[in-house]
């Protein structure tokens, strides 16, 4: 992969990282908002939108490990290479999910495997 494509994918991966940061900040201040609901479905309905809004965040604090981990290889040389064959990884994939860290087809395999296991 040639060092432009490389900047590309660190650029791309670093917007996403920080608009995640950027959205858990919003939802800190909005959960830190101080709503008085007298009425106890309506306070249910606060609670389950709360409830909601946190496990989406950590969803994407799990999300931003995946992210630094491939900022990592990056840094190491490993971006854009499968992690179980040693294969290039098509650029097509990287475009669609930067974060791939597996071919293609290994990605198949691993999800077929997983299907035959469940």
């Amino acid at each position: 992969m040639s060092a432009p494509q490389l900047a590309y994918f660190q650029g791309l991966l670093h917007a996403e990282r920080d608009s995640l940061i950027q959205s858990a900040h919003d939802t800190e201040h909005h959960l830190q908002e101080f709503e008085a609901t007298p009425d106890p479905s309506d306070r249910a309905s606060v609670e389950e939108d709360h409830s909601l809004e946190l496990r989406v965040r950590d969803r994407e604090r799990k999300h931003m490990h995946t992210i630094d981990a491939v900022l990592q290889r990056i840094e190491d040389g490993r971006y854009g290479w499968c992690e179980e064959t040693g294969e290039p990884i098509g650029l097509a994939r990287l475009l669609a999910r930067p974060t791939a860290t597996l071919s293609l087809e290994a990605q198949l395999r691993h999800e077929s495997r997983r299907r035959m296991q469940a």
